[in-house]
């Protein structure tokens, strides 16, 4: 059977609704344990080798563009909070947060509250499409389904050091260089969607930030890593998760931020389609 040719919009929606999907506190469903038999693995390699021929795609695997890159502020109906906390307070308070977390769920696992994701606590943002819409707009895992939004432009310094995650070895040198244990406040979380049990680490992201300005996922390594147990070392793993594709977590305040863009999505057709809300 031939494939239909590779479209924009079509491979917009396609990721739109995979990354939607994402559910990493429990089990993996019917359609994950279908689409992981081999035959359906055989075909679904077959589509992502004619996507990947795609010149549609080719941005999948490119680093950020430092010069337009756009922030979701809010979703829904607030106003833009601002002033916002710094990204070293924002850290701060990440870090002693997550070790106190950690110690008291070791005592006592009923405590254990941490939720499942592995992203930085501060800002993120995504590069604009083809049809001049964030990134971030579309590319939500397990979204709420809001119809509103307001971005904000940020400028990165050109010097900007940022860390690019293009897949499953970079998430693992990342979380090498900079471990910090979670077991007892996610590990369950994390065995009921990958089925490992065992230890598992994040990586530090107040020591990343001394080293790095950002991090960059990029969709290329979303596709190929995230949700999935990713080792370590011989005694560790980690999960990526909560990032969304292309999506940029900025570690300090060296950037710019710019005008807010208000957005509309209209969910009247087939797929929802975000437009910018008239000023």
């Amino acid at each position: 059977m031939q494939l239909p040719d590779v479209t924009p919009d079509g491979l917009r929606v396609a990721l739109a609704q995979a990354v939607d999907t994402a559910m990493y506190w429990q089990e993996p469903d019917g359609v994950d344990v279908l689409n992981a038999t081999e035959p359906v693995r055989r075909e679904l390699r077959r589509v992502g080798e004619h996507i990947a021929r795609s010149l549609h795609s080719q941005w999948w695997t490119t680093p950020p563009a430092l010069t337009d890159q756009w922030s979701v502020w809010t979703w829904g109906d607030d106003c833009p909070d601002l002033p916002v906390p710094t990204a070293a307070d924002r850290l701060h308070l990440w870090g002693e947060r997550t070790l106190v977390n950690e110690e008291r769920a070791a005592r006592d696992p009923s405590t254990s509250f941490f939720g499942w994701w592995s992203t930085p606590p501060t800002r993120s943002s995504t590069r604009r499409l083809a049809d001049g819409t964030p990134a971030g707009l579309w590319f939500v895992e397990d979204s709420m389904g809001w119809e509103r939004a307001v971005t904000r432009c940020l400028t990165i310094s050109a010097g900007a050091e940022v860390y690019e995650i293009d897949g499953r070895k970079a998430w693992a040198e990342l979380c090498r260089r900079f471990p910090l244990e979670v077991t007892a406040q996610i590990g369950e979380d994390w065995r009921r969607t990958t089925g490992r049990s065992g230890r598992w680490v994040v990586p530090g992201w107040t020591l990343v930030a001394s080293e790095y300005e950002g991090v960059h996922l990029t969709v290329a390594g979303y596709l190929a890593a995230a949700g999935t147990a990713i080792d370590v070392d011989a005694d560790t793993a980690s999960v990526i998760a909560g990032w969304g594709p292309d999506e940029t977590y900025w570690l300090t305040d060296a950037l710019v931020g710019g005008d807010f863009q208000t957005w509309r999505c209209d969910t009247a057709g087939r797929h929802p389609r975000w437009a910018e809300e008239p000023r």
